[in-house]
């Protein structure tokens, strides 16, 4: 989108022509570079054993969201599935057409985007410790409840009978291997979360819900284009903290995990956060710096807090 003057007005700044940050903060970049973690994605939620695609947060509310979007538009349940991972490229295609931006991107320009994603989310990290003692994900939740998954322990009482030393030592190997087994399976089931999070909840709280904010406060309400950002990004972060409380599925309202002051705090301050990269840097950036936080925060909690 541009001003009378021809300057880019959707991003905080104008980077130097083919610099780094201008070739990079195009949407044609956003598609190469997030095409990775569409199809790790895709893939781990049907490759993941069902049994901790059941228990575990593994579809994202907001790519549920999509999905229901499509079948109330007419689409059958099939292509519902699908569509998701096509609308984001679609959506970034039109962008790209819109932005007449150039087309043609460096594949060394990739690996440099993704430090500097890992890099963009260790302020957050550092943040979610200061206010938890643990590391809360701003990915999203796709059931009500968020239960752990159950590692399933064999208990043998000394009195039972039967129950000899030898069969208690190998029942608790046993059960110390399905819990290892269990924590291995709801760690990539929560990568992949925190993965589909990244690139969903930017499409909708950052992509599409901004910009429907911007149009709202700017062409309903009449604000000038300073106030109209400042409330978009407001308005979008508390609407993603609060999604995580309380979530729409099914026509019915329900939890997701019980209100945290200090999660419902951090995940605005994130919300907040991504909205401001996503004005100076694209989609591309916020999406990854997103997923890669999710997939630090994973780590950090399985490895120091469980």
């Amino acid at each position: 989108m541009k001003d009378k003057s021809g300057a880019n007005t959707s991003q905080f700044f104008n980077f130097a022509r083919d610099s780094y940050f201008e070739r990079t903060s195009r949407p044609i970049y956003a598609i190469v570079f997030l095409l990775p973690f569409i199809v790790f994605y895709e893939l781990g939620t049907i490759l993941i054993n069902t049994d901790v695609l059941n228990q575990s947060q593994v579809r994202v509310v907001a790519f549920v969201w999509l999905q229901d979007f499509l079948e109330y538009l007419g689409f059958g349940s099939k292509l519902a599935w699908m569509m998701p991972p096509l609308a984001v490229i679609i959506i970034l295609i039109a962008l790209q057409l819109a932005s007449r931006k150039h087309w043609n991107f460096g594949l060394g320009d990739i690996g440099p985007m993704a430090v500097e994603c890992i890099l963009l989310a260790v302020p957050l990290i550092v943040l979610s410790l200061l206010l938890s003692s643990s590391v809360p994900s701003p990915g999203d939740i796709s059931h009500f409840n968020n239960d752990a998954i159950q590692s399933g322990y064999v208990q043998c009482d000394g009195v039972m009978p039967g129950c000899s030393a030898a069969a208690m030592k190998s029942l608790s190997m046993s059960a110390e291997a399905n819990s290892r087994q269990a924590r291995g399976g709801s760690l990539l089931a929560n990568i992949v979360t925190g993965i589909g999070a990244g690139i969903y909840e930017e499409l909708v709280f950052r992509l599409i819900l901004i910009c429907i904010l911007m149009v709202v406060f700017q062409d309903v309400f009449r604000l000038n284009r300073r106030s109209s950002i400042i409330l978009a990004v407001l308005v979008s972060a508390a609407l993603f903290s609060a999604h995580h409380h309380i979530v729409y599925r099914e026509g019915r309202f329900g939890q997701a995990v019980p209100f945290n002051l200090a999660e419902f705090a951090f995940r605005s301050v994130a919300g907040v956060y991504f909205a401001v990269l996503f004005a100076i840097r694209g989609f591309g950036v916020t999406a990854g710096t997103h997923a890669f936080y999710d997939i630090l925060a994973t780590i950090i909690n399985a490895v120091f807090f469980q």
